[in-house]
């Protein structure tokens, strides 16, 4: 059976407030209102959970994390993502558009900086260590707050507040995400990733990259080695298949249209690529997550 058109949110659809730039909510009562977020879909805004109780599943890009109380979970927009939870969840979520910091920070790149903004969903879930949660928790209730409150600089108070939860959670994974990468070495590699996420669909080789960041393409691979163990074609072509498997769950693009987005020559020539990268083809990728959405639908009944 063929779906309707692969839902993407923006905050102002979720928010009863009609609200452009920030939506924060205790998650109990939002996933009450927002029932259909179980499905696989995607946001065009940043998406902060933070659970304190429940249990289950979560997947973001195809990644399955099993959720669990004081787990944190950032998304950046265009991933996509889907629950399967198991009893009572809570906890808090706040979304927010890319535009919410720039009113305070002069630099319009500064979440990209934290390593959970950085689009790879094993650097998105964070466990908070347990002399972290009663502060953490009592954070977001003052969040939580200041977002009820119509008082003088209430949303300059959220910002700064986010901002220092942001600062905290880098500060506990800094060593152990990067602990050899020296600062120009990161930034660069930074720097390619921001050109790959813009060009993925043109440009499909490493040397088209190096060339951009005034590099060699030897320079590339081992840059990319050191911060992902990857070679650059490898960081390249993730980015690509993981872009074809979120145009897989828009049932509404035929795997033509979704080879043509990609800028593949024809329809077989993709079907190759996906296969080799992921060892299924992407008519069966399809068909398994059409599966697995619908086994969810019928638990939820």
């Amino acid at each position: 059976m063929k779906k309707s058109t692969f839902p993407v949110y923006d905050i102002a659809t979720l928010s009863d407030f009609k609200q452009e730039d920030i939506q924060i909510s205790r998650f109990a009562p939002y996933l009450e209102v927002h029932p259909n977020l179980h499905s696989p879909h995607k946001h065009s805004f940043y998406h902060l959970v933070l659970f304190t109780e429940g249990g289950g599943s979560h997947a973001i890009d195809f990644n399955s994390f099993k959720v669990k109380p004081f787990q944190v979970y950032f998304m950046i927009p265009g991933q996509v993502h889907s629950w399967s939870f198991e009893g009572h969840v809570d906890g808090y979520v706040i979304n927010f558009s890319g535009q919410f910091f720039q009113s305070l920070l002069l630099n319009p790149d500064y979440l990209e900086q934290f390593a959970f903004f950085d689009g790879i969903a094993e650097n998105a879930v964070v466990d908070l260590p347990e002399e972290m949660q009663n502060e953490v928790r009592a954070l977001f209730e003052r969040i939580v707050s200041e977002s009820e409150s119509i008082g003088p600089l209430s949303a300059d108070m959220v910002k700064t507040l986010l901002l220092q939860f942001f600062i905290s959670v880098s500060r506990l994974g800094i060593q152990q995400i990067r602990p050899s990468v020296s600062t120009y070495n990161y930034t660069l590699f930074k720097s390619f990733q921001r050109l790959v996420e813009k060009n993925f669909a043109t440009l499909k080789l490493p040397r088209d990259y190096a060339a951009l960041l005034y590099i060699t393409p030897n320079h590339l691979n081992a840059l990319c080695n050191e911060v992902m163990n990857l070679s650059a074609g490898e960081v390249i072509r993730n980015r690509i298949v993981l872009e074809a498997k979120r145009l897989l769950m828009n049932f509404d693009l035929s795997i033509s249209e979704i080879a043509y987005r990609l800028n593949f020559q024809d329809n077989s020539y993709f079907t190759k690529f996906f296969k080799k990268l992921e060892n299924i083809g992407p008519e069966e990728f399809r068909k398994h997550f059409n599966i697995k959405d619908h086994e969810n639908n019928t638990k939820l009944k």
